[in-house]
């Protein structure tokens, strides 16, 4: 009974979540393959991940939009592919309009893990990329048990890509 309850619970979480986010702007292309490549590196290694979060995180704030942490690596195909297909027009005005992003190498799972920790995810990741979307006034997680949703971005298809990412608009 209570498995029962929960199910519905959590369909009603998602009917909701779903009818009041932003429509997902259909993709020009329908494979990865796609893409522009090279595929882009969009991890810096040096970068100052605690600085760099604040500052996206205060520009949000300003800018009443979500904060996307994309937490990856060059050395990931799937975050790879995630980076260039946010490049491709339209989904790259969506993003700009509704999120302001940065990204964060986690190297192999051994850098920067102070950040997801600030928003419950304690341990190893359960892959890369993973995406905490942030309510930026509240410093909430807003996508809270689906980080982890795109990193097997690759046996996706673009437009199931940018169904995900609005499904978190409002």
């Amino acid at each position: 009974m209570f498995a029962r309850l929960a199910f519905v619970a959590l369909a009603a979480v998602a009917v909701a979540t779903a009818a009041c986010s932003a429509p997902a702007p259909r993709m020009p292309i329908t494979s990865f393959a796609q893409l522009k490549t090279p595929l882009p590196y969009p991890y810096d290694e040096k970068a100052d991940a605690n600085a760099a979060v604040g500052a996206a995180k205060a520009r949000a704030r300003a800018q009443h939009k979500l904060l996307m942490i994309d937490l990856g690596g060059n050395w990931c195909p799937d975050c790879r592919i995630l980076a260039g297909a946010i490049e491709v027009q339209p989904l790259k005005a969506f993003v700009e309009t509704h999120y302001v992003i940065v990204t964060v190498d986690v190297g192999r799972f051994d850098k920067n893990l102070d950040i997801p920790a600030r928003y419950g995810i304690k341990g190893r990741l359960d892959g890369v990329p993973s995406l905490l979307i942030v309510d930026p006034r509240s410093d909430r997680l807003v996508d809270a048990g689906h980080i982890a949703a795109l990193a097997d971005a690759r046996s996706m298809s673009p437009q199931a890509l940018a169904d995900w990412l609005a499904r978190w608009t409002h």
